[in-house]
């Protein structure tokens, strides 16, 4: 076994704490790789703080994950030492079901494994980004392109596929109104990718406190949900809703703004049930429908539209003993957009 530095949590309550944990030696398609820098995500705090389930602690968070290979087994052929490489929300799947055979690894019928918190097939937990290396099938690594900074890569890993793959199934285009929920983590690379792919862009936000912001990343309008006026004046204007918020919000309200034909796509992951009322999709033919990140093809997809278009996540980058003060600005909203870990820093106390 490898034994590597880690930032761990052992408890819901927390707080983060230096240890070591250990990477399996290299199997003949693994690749070793250095972290250099992994995104924060909020799915890592719902994750550690119970909020999505039973937690095996101690618990190593991190899906936002861009480094160079340090080492190859002797099988691999898509990687050599020094490629810049991601790695997202997961390490691995079944290989064998209709979905895996899709492409469409994130919804493998047998469960795809995690990059944390989750067995994977040598019966070991998997543990994630928060760490100085970590060891992955090269099935599962992607490259990262050379016009993007790894550091703001990391976050590309999930809350780049997260937005990109709803925005191209539901196809966000020229002559498409697309609206964003919540200008966060997510909402910040849904409303990039939506103006690249040629959409007329919409943000709808608490507050129009980040107004300026949504504009400079490419939002043609911007509306304040708190302003009962918003939904009277938008009523019936989209033809898809991203909701990227990770909180209760009126499914019933935001269905309202969907023209006929239109979807509102949940990727927002809120630890509570959502309800809806029928009668908001059947009068015009919504749909109310769910996205999870993408499959490892699509996500390389993903990072190379955003080296052609210039799209990275705006970043703030953080030491290793400053992750519990960034999560709990996250939970504050206090992030513009995405917390990054500077791995260098993994042994600072």
């Amino acid at each position: 076994m490898i034994k590597v530095n880690a930032r761990a949590t052992f408890s819901q309550e927390g707080p983060f704490k230096l240890t070591t944990i250990e990477r399996r030696n290299l199997q003949p398609h693994d690749v070793l790789i250095e972290i250099k820098y992994a995104g924060i995500c909020h799915s890592d705090i719902h994750t550690a703080r119970g909020e999505w389930g039973p937690v095996n602690y101690p618990l190593v968070p991190g899906h936002e994950i861009a480094g160079i290979v340090s080492q190859v087994g002797s099988e691999v052929t898509k990687y050599s030492v020094g490629d810049r490489v991601g790695v997202g929300c997961m390490v691995d799947s079944c290989g064998e079901c209709s979905n895996c055979h899709k492409g469409e690894e994130q919804y493998c019928l047998n469960g795809n494994t995690g990059t944390y918190g989750a067995i994977d097939r040598y019966g070991k937990y998997t543990q994630g980004g928060y760490s100085t290396h970590i060891v992955v099938t090269e099935d599962f690594v992607v490259r990262i392109p050379d016009a993007i900074p790894l550091d703001a890569a990391a976050p590309l890993l999930c809350a780049g596929i997260t937005t990109y793959s709803p925005l191209r199934h539901w196809g966000a285009a020229p002559g498409k109104r697309v609206a964003v929920v919540g200008l966060g983590g997510l909402g910040h690379m849904a409303v990039k990718i939506a103006h690249a792919m040629g959409a007329e862009v919409t943000v709808l936000s608490q507050s129009l406190k980040k107004k300026e912001d949504g504009l400079q990343l490419g939002a043609d309008h911007y509306y304040a949900t708190s302003d009962p006026e918003t939904f009277k004046q938008l009523a019936g204007s989209f033809d898809l809703i991203v909701n990227t918020v990770s909180a209760q919000i009126n499914i019933d309200v935001y269905l309202s703004l969907l023209a006929l034909d239109g979807t509102l796509v949940n990727v927002g992951a809120p630890a509570d049930p959502l309800s809806v009322n029928v009668f908001s999709l059947i009068g015009h033919r919504r749909s109310f429908a769910g996205s999870m990140i993408g499959g490892i093809r699509e996500t390389q997809e993903m990072l190379d539209f955003c080296a052609e278009h210039n799209i990275a996540s705006e970043i703030e980058v953080i030491s290793a003993d400053r992750i519990d003060e960034a999560w709990e600005r996250v939970l504050a909203s206090d992030v513009r957009y995405r917390f990054v870990i500077d791995i260098s820093t993994m042994g600072n106390e």
